[in-house]
């Protein structure tokens, strides 16, 4: 009897549990700093991985336009101006290496030797303006060439940090030549001109591959601001700046000074 009982007991008890819903998964939820950490996890992954392709494509293609020249074109049509933008790629053995030489001279002599970074400079800079005196900034070419191809124009840290973080990338990826082909190619040397071939064209009449050490010194000299100083029709400052320049091109040895650039 007693064993009848325990059995019929335990057929009900089976039976109830058969019938039991089964208990709802209990989701967590998804706290509000995890998905915004993991938000900006995946945007610095995704930014890192398009600058470093970009970077590596550029090494190899000619940059077909800067954003300077997309301003510039803007703003004239918006203005009912000529737009024309004068701009034409050419490779670093077509242009004068007394153009290259010059480039470096005016805005960095010591480009053959820093890693993007001229720190002498920077301090100097900062002494400087500290004290309140007017100088030019100490930016190098490569990090000109890091904010004219990769970032835009004016001042701000957010421009700043991303301008270190381009010029570390292709002084690794480009090597100094191209550096230094690319400068020469997109610096604006005159309103709505655009590179040396452009440049010597409308200045010169001629191809970049054939001006000479003071054209090509006459061209560096208004580098600071284009739109200020002419080549054409030099001021004060150019015609005391530009006899400078050829004489610093002349004590940093010729265009020995950067025979052997690296290249990779």
């Amino acid at each position: 009897m007693h064993t009848f009982v325990k059995k019929e007991y335990i057929d009900i008890m089976a039976k109830a549990n058969t019938f039991r819903k089964p208990k709802p998964k209990i989701r967590k939820k998804r706290s509000l700093k995890g998905t915004v950490v993991k938000f900006i996890v995946k945007a610095v992954f995704y930014f890192m991985v398009a600058s470093i392709g970009s970077v590596v494509f550029f090494k190899f293609v000619p940059i077909p336009f800067t954003l300077t020249m997309v301003n510039e074109k803007l703003s004239a049509l918006a203005s009912g101006e000529d737009s024309e933008i004068h701009y034409n790629w050419r490779s670093y053995n077509r242009v004068s290496r007394e153009m290259h030489l010059a480039a470096v001279a005016a805005e960095d002599q010591l480009f053959p030797q820093h890693f993007g970074f001229d720190f002498k400079s920077m301090q100097n800079a900062f002494k400087n303006n500290m004290k309140g005196k007017k100088v030019r900034g100490a930016s190098t070419i490569t990090q000109q060439v890091a904010k004219n191809v990769f970032l835009w124009q004016g001042r701000s840290y957010v421009r700043k940090a991303l301008e270190v973080y381009f010029t570390v990338l292709i002084e690794v990826i480009w090597g100094k030549q191209r550096i230094l082909e690319v400068y020469v190619n997109v610096a604006e040397m005159g309103p709505h001109i655009f590179g040396v071939e452009a440049a010597s064209q409308h200045y010169f009449g001629k191809s970049a591959e054939n001006i000479s050490r003071v054209q090509a010194a006459k061209l560096a000299a208004v580098l600071p601001s284009p739109k200020k100083w002419s080549v054409s029709n030099p001021g004060p400052y150019v015609s005391r700046r530009f006899p400078k320049i050829t004489r610093q091109m002349s004590a940093l040895g010729g265009t020995a000074y950067i025979r052997g650039l690296r290249s990779f």
